[in-house]
């Protein structure tokens, strides 16, 4: 039974830093397992990824089903299960979800971020529709066109001077006075004649049927945009992991260092979970996953 096995590798999470390493570790022949609640992580809301190697264009969907395919034909086996709690008993890991217990030697943590969203009535329904969470893998389809990005800190305005490249006109909506970016960041979207700023305001609605249209503030304006990208921050799913002190920067990004090790013996993390890099993107997480994996491997056969 699976609750007594003991796996070399368990793999919690099932977004793209995952799934590539669970390819890695079918093909190092680990007895390798995959546990998450879905699969795809939040690319999967992509109506369009252009930024991808190997694809012109595709979408987040597709792109991860080709890749859960991957390890499936490596014969991985995916439990579609909620993690509830981790735990180390000894040099094994205990994996406890909301049906039943793993045991492995070495885990790979790829539990993903939680985008922060606005919280809006429909704004769900409009992602792919002219709502998106990434400026770096939407930007491509606003040439020309007018877009507004929420936030003050690093992600909203540096999106915004992305866009600012591409798009006709950027406003720059923040609920404070002031921006929250570094300096050199903020004078950049201050000077940049393209970006028009929008200090304490508040987006309350959102506009348009099948598309978004434009949005809404708290004092009753109202401004026509093509697109909104949504950059006021995330959250690191790791709820789960308190008994286990891993250690955070201030964030809550679990910090790793350059083989995807964390503080903890045996314990990997990989993805945009970790501190890695700022650009939290596909190939990064894809690349975080590989090594993780390799890395485990490597520790494993050692033992």
């Amino acid at each position: 039974m699976e609750e007594e096995s003991i796996y070399d590798l368990a793999i919690v999470g099932g977004g793209p830093a995952g799934l590539a390493a669970a390819i890695y570790a079918g093909r190092y022949k680990m007895k390798a397992v995959v546990i998450s609640g879905s699969l795809g992580g939040t690319i999967t809301y992509a109506h369009l990824v252009c930024n991808y190697p190997g694809f012109i264009e595709i979408s987040g969907l597709e792109l991860m089903n080709k890749v859960t395919a991957q390890v499936e034909a490596l014969e991985v086996p995916i439990y579609y299960e909620k993690v509830m709690k981790i735990e180390k008993e000894g040099n094994i890991f205990i994996v406890n979800t909301d049906i039943r217990t793993f045991k492995a030697h070495k885990v790979i943590l790829a539990l993903g971020n939680t985008r922060r969203s606005l919280g809006l009535e429909r704004e769900v329904e409009l992602i792919g529709k002219g709502v998106s969470y990434c400026a770096t893998c939407d930007a491509g389809f606003f040439k020309e066109k007018v877009v507004a990005v929420v936030g003050g800190a690093d992600s909203a305005v540096t999106s915004a001077l992305v866009l600012a490249d591409i798009a006709s006109k950027v406003y720059l909506i923040y609920r404070r006075d002031k921006l929250r970016a570094e300096p050199s960041w903020a004078d950049l979207a201050i000077k940049n004649p393209k970006i028009e700023i929008l200090f304490s305001t508040e987006i309350t609605e959102l506009l348009g049927e099948e598309k978004l249209t434009g949005v809404k503030f708290k004092n009753g304006k109202e401004i026509s945009i093509d697109g909104l990208f949504v950059e006021i921050g995330s959250v690191p799913n790791t709820d789960m992991l308190k008994n286990l002190k891993v250690e955070v920067d201030n964030y809550g990004f679990i910090k790793v260092d350059r083989s995807q090790r964390t503080n903890i013996q045996g314990l990997f993390a990989a993805g945009d979970i970790t501190d890695a890099t700022y650009l939290k993107q596909v190939i990064t997480s894809e690349a975080q996953g590989s090594i993780a994996a390799f890395e485990a491997y490597r520790e494993f056969k050692v033992e």
